[in-house]
């Protein structure tokens, strides 16, 4: 029977029809094959493909009535194919593999069901750590659809109660949309388009100001302030800022897919499906990254920048999807805006190009997308790949010297970069000292240790970021205190955790081991905060020795011991 209605299921794919649905292939995604993954009515609080800090949400956020502990249920019949505990990111998670070739996952979970949470507890032991990634052997625990495999959470990188759920394709592990396979949630509200960007293409997005449009709603289409839009360029192309909401909630999530048309011609478009997380960084070149980083709105691009190949984008005409304007006849320009549940926006102008204004000359370094750039001096030295950026641009460099030796300006953070690259900088410390160097990194507001490899005079280190970059010297150990009136000799009988605090003044803990009578210890570490040893079947009634061993990243160490009785 269990084949037969699988089969049924396989055959009767439902595929929305879209008005741009010839721009884009098909999706045939089986239809209600997965229930809904929690326990509680079914509500999502951000969708796949809405933008985030350097990546694109990659799934739902299900509500769990900002509550934790809620049952998380399996959404189909499979097995657990991966877990996964970091006390960054996902925090604790389960993988589920199922018989038609995808791939669930449920992040930020609280405790697993007990076969699972034994399970995981033995591998962690066995490989004395508590972050890990393990891939569990097929049919080893095996789960029926809706049974309880976990409990929710906040662990890991949420900020707040919720189920981070994901379908993947297993075999290609792309993350695909999981509102395109009929899961129930209600969605009559077409997507909000606020406001559209116009680009000079003749010049790098890095390197310009878009002229931005307010947009006014006129018997159902969108319209920018006055209807038209006369350009001084033969070369344009647009972004607009969008948001999407599903019937019953003021969240304002992403929108699913845009296609720009010119004179009713499909030109270039998007879609927020098929990604993987390999290519999730990609979000800072399908947004305009500029004016993101100088605190404006999120401009989603309708054609992909240079550097960006494939990927969400589709484009049929021009150059990259860049509108060529060769007179100065009247161009009917539409971008149409659609959801997942196939509800529809318009934007609708006429383009105009005017005399073309002269193009600028900008001397200096060009940094060019799709080939390897490099920038070598007597004290700096970087080279990236030729996949790391996205479009071109022209490189600054500057020294600042300050009370710790010397800063190295390395291009304006409102640069994006795709990969990591190495680093190189000069530097004149003591030779015993050449294990204790760090490079410290500022971008984006934030900063960043690495160790410095030392190498003929040179430490190198690796960042995906433009910034500001200085060699320091650390010699200061972490500092570790206990927490919730854990001391040296207390009687913890009456208690079933115990914790503590390590800071680093360069904030990189990089090793925490406990040792009980000299044995390993399962210490967890959600968000880096504090680490918490529960009580387990490992620490026996009676007096114990406990210690402690912090390393920060250039391996300085601190050791405490605490002596306690169970």
């Amino acid at each position: 029977m269990r084949k037969i209605i699988y089969s049924f299921v396989l055959v009767c794919f439902i595929v929305p029809h879209f008005v741009s649905a010839q721009f884009f292939d098909h999706k045939a995604y089986p239809q209600h094959y997965f229930q809904w993954p929690v326990g509680t009515a079914p509500g999502i609080v951000a969708n796949f493909g809405e933008l985030r800090p350097n990546h694109y949400h990659m799934g739902l956020d299900c509500r769990t009535e900002s509550r934790v502990n809620l049952p998380v249920l399996a959404a189909a019949d499979g097995y657990v194919s991966k877990i996964n505990i970091d006390p960054t990111g996902f925090g604790r998670a389960l993988y589920i593999s199922h018989p038609n070739g995808m791939t669930t996952l449920y992040a930020h979970l609280n405790d697993f069901n007990p076969e699972i949470e034994n399970y995981i507890e033995e591998q962690q032991y066995k490989l004395q750590q508590w972050k890990v990634q393990i891939d569990v052997p097929a049919n080893l625990l095996k789960v029926t659809k809706g049974e309880l495999i976990a409990r929710s959470g906040n662990t890991g990188g949420s900020q707040g109660p919720h189920l981070h759920f994901e379908v993947r394709d297993t075999k290609s592990d792309k993350v695909l949309n999981p509102l395109l396979m009929g899961f129930p949630i209600e969605d009559n509200i077409s997507p909000v388009i606020l406001k559209l960007a116009v680009y000079d293409r003749r010049y790098s997005t890095y390197e310009q100001i878009p002229k931005i449009y307010f947009l006014k709603k006129i018997n159902g289409v969108y319209q920018p302030l006055g209807g038209k839009i006369k350009v001084k360029t033969n070369k344009v192309s647009f972004a607009i800022s969008a948001f999407d909401k599903y019937t019953g909630s003021t969240n304002q999530n992403g929108i699913y897919r845009a296609v720009i048309y010119d004179n009713d011609e499909s030109i270039s478009g998007f879609e927020m499906d098929n990604i993987s997380y390999d290519e999730t960084r990609y979000l800072n070149a399908h947004i305009d990254f500029k004016t993101r980083n100088n605190g404006g709105p999120f401009l989603q691009y309708l054609s992909p920048l240079p550097g960006y190949k494939d990927g969400i984008y589709k484009t049929s005409k021009g150059e990259n999807g860049i509108i060529t304007l060769s007179d100065e006849i009247t161009h009917n320009i539409k971008i149409e805006v659609i959801d997942a549940h196939n509800n529809s926006s318009i934007l609708k102008f006429e383009l105009i190009k005017e005399a073309v204004s002269e193009k600028k000359n900008i001397p200096g370094l060009v940094f060019e997308p799709n080939t390897i750039n490099i920038f070598e001096n007597d004290k700096v030295s970087f080279y990236m790949k030729d996949s790391a950026i996205y479009d071109y641009f022209h490189f600054k460099f500057r020294e600042a010297p300050n009370a710790m030796g010397t800063a190295y300006y390395l291009q304006d953070d409102d640069v994006p970069v795709q990969q990591y690259f190495p680093i190189k900088i000069k530097g004149n410390f003591n030779i015993e000292d050449t294990g204790k160097i760090e490079m410290k990194m500022i971008s984006h507001g934030r900063t960043k240790f690495k160790k410095g490899v030392y190498k003929n005079g040179w430490y190198e280190a690796s960042f995906r970021d433009f910034g500001v970059f200085q060699l320091i010297l650390d010699k200061t150990p972490p500092v570790v205190t206990p927490l919730w009136g854990f001391r040296d000799g207390v009687d913890v009988s009456k208690i079933n955790k115990i914790a503590f605090s390590a800071i680093d003044n360069t904030q990189e803990i990089v090793d925490f081991t406990g040792l009980l009578d000299g044995q390993w210890l399962l210490f967890s570490n959600d968000k880096g905060k504090t680490f918490i040893y529960n009580f387990d079947k490992y620490c026996t009634p009676g007096e114990h020795s406990l210690e402690l061993i912090v390393k920060d990243v250039v391996g300085n160490t601190t050791r405490k011991v605490y002596r306690f009785r169970k």
